[in-house]
């Protein structure tokens, strides 16, 4: 090795992040050829080097080894050294020496990758944390500085105090290191910087808050420009000396007038003490010394001693109120001075005020990225998840559903066509276009910090109230999907511009394809070719979008193209992958070993995959037999704030089976402490692996083991490792049975793997405790170890199988991603014992439900009522919050009361065999479902309430629906009643004013009340009929939908039933429950028993009213709840009885004899005889809460119809994860047109093809889970749906296509379909036991039995 390798051994230790990069000793004896050839090889091993033949003589500092590699380095380069540097826990150059001229360059641009994070004292308790670009952070500055020759290391000193005892660090380059002692020739002058970071550990923590700490390599008098920077940038100013003489004493009087605080350090034998003394005292005055300013190593301080006191005393500075600046305030500074700032250059300044001028217009990250960068997340998401269902759907059999693709092209189009380029996303395509090569990198960059900044900025206080509300909420996997939506929203960086550039191209793309767009308008033509230069300049391509989990094809694929393009089609290339779990240091571990770009810092874990291209060497493409490495970097797999929810293990999957597919090396990255996660990632592993296998793809996998530290880990892990692997063997061989062509076999078999050769165990990151800790060195060289591996295996791989280039490589992501969207794991719900069985509770279910939804309406009528009794200044918004509050206690508490009785019922032993796992689940889910879904209606009702309080103009208007004409004839009537009877004359003024009570009070209250209850008795009385057994559940519901159409052979109704399903079930209900009320008179029933209860109220009212003093008031609160009263007649009413009390004591006594015996009785009768005289429909017409509507939530569900032949869904429950339904029909006879095959010389013509719908189906359907099938033609992965022997179409709808073939033709404009010969057989008989065969676990009575039940209800039909 000779001096001229001295920088490449530096420049590659640092870059593997090894702390070793600083010795720079020689070592001699290695041949020219030798020395040739290890420098021709990337893969040099530099950590063994010999300490033989060493000659001190020859070496160099490494002061000024590291000034010379950042002199001839460019500014992205010294920015990459000074981030692994900092890594490493390395002083960072602040002022860099000139070789030529005494000026020297302040590093400000070098430093701005860099990125810390610390616990201050002030948010211990908290445990909060702050992150901030390090040259942005303001904090005090000690500068260390010598003045003449001093007899002990002031850098090693600094490494003392800012080293904890126990763990100790050379953060400067001292003396007493290696090669330290050799004289610097280039590096005085420089001025290094480093910093102190608490963790918010008081009793280990040095210093409470963050300091940064300079020292001055070099005497002031040489260096005065430098000490005088730091005078003016400094909280204090460390002088280590041994004496003053008086050119010195002139230098520093100088100094008089700065604010900065100045501190001597004397070792304890001065020379010249007197005169030394003498100017120290001249000084006192003019640096504002005090005793505490000089410092003095006493012999009768040991060093440990000297090194608490300094400590000390630094602390006591950070607690006083000192100025307080950041690397990037002291630029001024420098300007002033006469130093070049580094980022001073003409192209970086450009670049940075282009980047301002985008990002100084975000105020507000998430409405910035909807409105500038115009990234609806949410329905991109949601369009993605449904292309995916749809694919899977279109391929499980021969016939695509057209119809549902059209609507899913005409969604994407709709969306697209809205992606006008925003200015913001102009001024960044300008930037990317119009700028030189060294500018766009500068503008990328300085896009990267600024919006850096804007995330840092909220990001602590973000996590902290996630947390915070997290622990409130407790461990529910949505709530925690939601809270985190702020911190997902509020991340910003460049890749989201790139990603928005990806989307706004896709978008063109696909206007032009659909003919919305000529070839002459395109105007993002160019954007490919921009991002192909990016790649090759090192950024790194978002390949899958992490927040939809989607690939956008054409926008990859156009770049990949542009990039072959660029490189003369010369791109062969091996393509390595990271699997692993979230936060094991996946991206880290690529950037040490290759060094990309990926984003490691905190807040920022990788979403979706990135991949980044690695150019090789020409000396070294022979060897390798490539051009290029293809790193990919991927999304921690099982992330905590997505792994409980119910597509996280899909979304894992689809992940893994794309990065493996793609990759010729994948590393497998594993946490040993989390043993359940690591099973989690072999299991995922396995499953892509089986898959790859069927193709011939068979991806070497390297297992590494990260965070293991003992020196016996290797034997230790490996045990386990064997451990973990046996039921992997198991579950492989399980799967073998059922993957056709996968023969039984051990888990390492399946993939290429030597599970002694190909498992890494390596130890932690960080040597210590964070953020003051060094890269572990373990670590450092662990990795290498694995990287020289890796080159080794690539010579091999390469040499015994062709490599893909880009176009290969790029067609195989589009047939893999192709793959991934079609396939399925879809699996049966339910056998005939489970659909028994679960049906059973959920009919049980559907009684807690009413009742808590009847409980809910009583509740809920009280409310209303008790709001239209209040005067309005009373219903203010404390009102509306209070009685939020107590609607939402109700709800909880209704809540859990259904809970108990699904609880008790499980404890019970009656659904034990159905409710485990996720299938209990589904109960609690629609549980929560209903609760959320009440309380918004509630919540809705309870503004209502408020918002239209009045009394008199509602009843007033709910009365008008009750027919006017015939209540004002019954008036009439009471009063005539009320004569006969001879208790009073219409001329006494007291029977006359209980009249108009009775007329205007009571009567109206009674009418609102019978009117608000019917309803609710209506559906409960309806449900405990015979009638009811049609809506045990779903299921049943369809069966006897499907019966009686069978019976009817009315082809209007099908048309209705199969084109409207939800008119046509309201329809039904609501004449089911007409025909039943009007043969029954139930409702008259119903009325006299509710108008019975409300009168027994009132004179109960009366009764515990008529000893109190306010003999009305009382009345009205006894009555709030239950009947709405006018305020004025209750105050009329008070005054009359008042009046009267004067001239008969006995007055309230009269009153109520005369209510009670006379106007109660009298307006009874009236009130039944007038509901008499409407008949069924007018009042179940004018009902508030309409029976036919609450029963048909029942039947409802979650609403979804089967996309392609629109059979509504039958599984229970509203949130369950699978759609189900018994019998799917043919395709033909539903309505849109799209669903018709074409036949091109005749026109469109029906489909009796069957529904290939991706929904779960029982065994009388399609067979619907999918079968990967890969053609061995250029292994091109496709899916497809098998013939299956099993598939059988129901009869049922045999037996309708062919009754009315012709009909649907007509009524569809299409010609009759050529339907199979053999359907002509089928009899209305059969039709219908197929259709019991369908339904049989649904109907627990025999299937003519229980038609029989209900055959002769409804008839709805012409």
């Amino acid at each position: 090795m000779t001096l001229g390798d001295l920088p490449w051994h530096f420049l590659r230790k640092v870059m593997a992040l090894n702390g070793t990069a600083r010795n720079t000793r020689l070592v001699h004896g290695a041949t020219d050829d030798q020395e040739t050839n290890e420098e021709q090889e990337v893969h040099i091993d530099y950590n063994n080097l010999s300490l033989s033949n060493m000659d001190s003589s020859s070496s160099l500092n490494p002061l000024d080894v590291l000034c010379a590699v950042l002199l001839c380095s460019d500014s992205f380069l010294q920015q990459e050294i000074l981030s692994r540097m900092s890594m490493c826990q390395f002083a960072l150059p602040l002022l860099l020496p000139a070789l030529d001229n005494p000026r020297c360059t302040l590093m400000l641009w070098t430093m701005r990758d860099i990125v810390r994070k610390w616990r201050p004292h002030s948010l211990a308790e908290s445990r909060g944390f702050r992150e901030e670009s390090l040259v942005l952070t303001a904090m005090p500055t000690i500068s260390f500085v010598r003045l003449g020759s001093c007899s002990f290391s002031k850098s090693k000193l600094l490494n003392d105090i800012l080293s904890l005892s126990q763990q100790h660090h050379d953060f400067f380059v001292h003396r007493d290191m290696e090669s330290g002692n050799v004289p610097r020739e280039i590096a005085d002058g420089l001025v290094e910087i480093s910093w102190y970071f608490p963790g918010g550990r008081e009793n280990l923590d040095l210093f409470p808050e963050p300091i940064a700490v300079t020292n001055l390599h070099g005497d002031i008098e040489l260096h005065w420009l430098q000490f005088s920077f730091l005078t003016e940038v400094s909280s204090a100013v460390f002088i280590v000396t041994e004496s003053i003489n008086e050119r010195q004493y002139a230098l520093l009087s100088s100094l008089q007038g700065s604010d900065t605080k100045y501190y001597f350090i004397f070792n304890c034998k001065i020379e010249k003490p007197e005169e030394t003394l003498g100017f120290l005292y001249k000084l006192e005055s003019v640096l504002k010394l005090d005793k505490l300013s000089v410092l003095m190593r006493e012999n009768t301080l040991n060093h440990a001693q000297f090194v608490e006191k300094l400590q000390f005393t630094i602390g006591s500075l950070t607690e006083s109120s000192l100025k307080r600046t950041s690397v990037a305030d002291t630029a001024a500074t420098a300007r002033e001075l006469g130093i070049r700032v580094d980022e001073d250059s003409e192209e970086c300044q450009s670049a940075s005020k282009r980047a301002a001028g985008i990002t100084a217009e975000i105020k507000d990250v998430a409405k910035y990225k909807r409105e500038m960068l115009r990234l609806p997340e949410d329905r991109c998401k949601k369009l993605a998840k449904e292309e995916k269902e749809l694919c899977r759907m279109q391929w499980q059999g021969d016939t695509a559903t057209g119809f549902q693709a059209s609507q899913q092209r005409k969604e994407w189009l709709d969306l697209q066509a809205k992606c006008e380029l925003t200015d913001g996303m102009v001024k960044f395509i300008t930037g990317l276009g119009k700028l030189s090569q060294v500018e766009t990198h500068f503008f990328l960059k300085w896009m990267k910090y600024h919006l850096g900044h804007i995330a840092q900025s909220n990001l602590s206080s973000l996590q902290a109230d996630y947390e915070e509300k997290c622990h409130a909420r407790g461990d529910d996997p949505q709530h925690r999907a939601e809270l985190h939506e702020p911190i997902s929203s509020t991340s910003l960086g460049v890749e989201h511009f790139m990603r928005g550039l990806g989307q706004f191209y896709e978008a063109e793309c696909a206007m032009m394809k659909e003919g919305k767009k000529l070839k002459t308008q395109r105007q993002l033509i160019h954007l490919p070719g921009l991002a192909a230069d990016l790649m090759l300049e090192g950024f790194p391509l978002e390949l899958i979008d992490g927040d939809v989990s989607n690939i956008p094809l054409q926008w990859v694929t156009d770049v990949l193209t542009q990039l072959h393009a660029k490189l003369g089609g010369r791109s062969r290339m091996v393509v390595i992958t990271v699997l692993g779990v979230q936060s094991t240091g996946k991206s880290t571990l690529l950037n040490t070993m290759f060094g990309p770009q990926f984003a490691v810092s905190s807040g920022r874990c990788t979403r979706g995959a990135f991949m980044s291209l690695i150019k090789v060497a020409e000396n070294f493409r022979q060897e390798l037999g490539c051009e290029f490495i293809l790193v990919i970097d991927t999304e921690g797999l099982k992330a905590p704030k997505l792994a409980k929810l119910e597509d996280s293990y899909r979304r894992d999957n689809e992940l893994a089976t794309l990065v493996i597919g793609l990759s010729d090396i994948t590393i497998v990255n594993m946490s040993m402490e989390n043993a359940t996660d690591m099973k989690g990632v072999l299991q995922i592993t396995l499953d892509t692996l089986l898959k790859m296998k069927k193709i011939k793809q068979q991806p070497n996998c390297q297992f590494v083991h990260q965070n293991v530290s003992d020196v016996s880990a290797h034997e230790q892990n490996a045990g386990d490792g064997y451990q973990l692997l046996e039921p992997l063997d198991e579950m492989n061989k399980a799967a073998a049975c059922t993957e056709k062509g996968i023969r039984k076999t051990k888990f390492p078999g399946i993939i290429y793997n030597d599970a002694e050769k190909h498992s890494w165990y390596i130890p932690g990151l960080w040597h210590g405790v964070p953020p003051m800790a060094p890269v572990n060195m373990g670590y450092s060289e662990s990795v290498f170890e694995l990287k020289k591996f890796l080159f080794e295996f690539m010579r091999r791989y390469s040499s015994n199988r062709p490599l893909k280039d880009i176009p290969q490589f790029s067609e195989w992501v589009k047939s893999l991603w192709n793959a991934i969207k079609h396939s399925n794991s879809t699996f049966s719900l339910r056998n005939g014992f489970v659909a028994h069985t679960y049906n059973q509770l959920f009919a049980k279910y559907y009684e807690w439900e009413w009742d808590f939804r009847k409980e809910m309406h009583l509740w809920g009528s009280e409310q209303e009522t008790f709001i239209q009794n209040q005067p309005q200044a009373e219903l203010d918004h404390v009102a509306l919050s209070r009685l939020k509050d107590e609607t939402w206690q109700k709800l909880q508490q209704e809540e859990r009361r259904l809970l108990d009785c699904l609880k008790k019922y499980i404890e019970s032993g009656a659904a034990n065999v159905l409710l485990t796992g996720k299938y209990r689940e589904d109960f609690i889910r629609s549980t929560n479902g209903l609760t959320k879904e009440l309380r918004r209606y509630w919540f809705r009702k309870c503004e209502e309430a408020l918002d239209s309080q009045s009394s008199p103009e509602r009843l007033n208007h709910q009365i008008q629906g009750m027919n006017m004409k015939t209540m004002k004839g019954k008036a009439a009537g009471l009063l005539g009643h009320c004569r006969k009877r001879n208790l009073s004359s219409e001329r006494d003024p007291f029977q006359k004013g209980i009249r108009i009570f009775c007329e205007e009070c009571l009567r109206p209250a009674l009418l609102d009340y019978v009117n608000r209850m019917l309803g609710i008795k209506i559906v409960g009385n309806f449900l405990n009929s015979a009638q009811a057994i049609g809506y045990g559940n779903r299921s049943i519901f369809q069966f006897w939908l499907l019966t009686r159409l069978l019976k009817e052979m009315n082809f209007d109704g099908y048309v209705k039933y199969i084109n409207n399903y939800q008119e046509f079930a309201k329809t039904w209900i609501w004449t089911h429950l007409l025909d039943h009320y009007k043969e029954t008179r139930g409702v008259e029933d119903l009325e006299r028993e509710l108008l019975s209860t409300v009168i027994k109220k009132i004179t109960d009212a009366l009764e515990n009213s008529k000893t109190q003093t306010d003999f009305l008031g009382s009345f009205f609160k006894y009555l709030q709840r239950d009947l709405v009263m006018s305020r004025d007649s209750l105050a009329r009413m008070q005054l009359i009885i008042t009046k009267n009390s004067n001239r008969c004591p006995s007055a309230v006594q009269v009153f109520l004899r005369a209510l009670e015996q006379v106007f109660l009785p009298a307006l009874e009768q009236t009130i039944l005889s007038q509901f008499k005289d409407l008949d069924v429909e007018s009042k179940l017409s004018s009902l508030p809460l309409k029976p036919e509507e609450e029963i048909y939530k029942r039947m409802f569900g979650c609403g979804k119809c089967c996309p392609f032949c629109k059979v509504p869904c039958e599984a229970e429950g509203t949130n369950h994860k699978i759609h189900f339904a018994s019998v799917h029909r043919p395709q033909g006879l539903m309505k849109p047109k799209r669903v018709f095959s074409p036949c091109l010389a005749h026109g469109p013509k029906l489909d009796c093809s069957p529904c290939c719908s991706g929904w779960l189906i029982r065994d009388s359907h399609v067979h619907v889970g999918y079968r990967h099938c890969f053609c061995e033609d250029n292994n091109v992965l496709r899916c497809r749906s098998p013939a299956d022997s099993s598939y059988k179409t129901s009869s049922y709808w045999k037996f309708v296509f062919k009754e009315f073939n012709q009909q649907f033709a007509r009524e569809y404009g299409a010609k009759p379909a050529d339907l199979p010969m053999d359907w002509g057989n089928i009899t209305q008989e059969q039709a219908l036991k197929s259709l019991e065969e369908a339904f049989k676990g649904a109907i627990s009575l025999p299937g003519q039995n229980w038609l029989q039940a209900v055959q002769k209800k409804p008839k709805i039909f012409p």
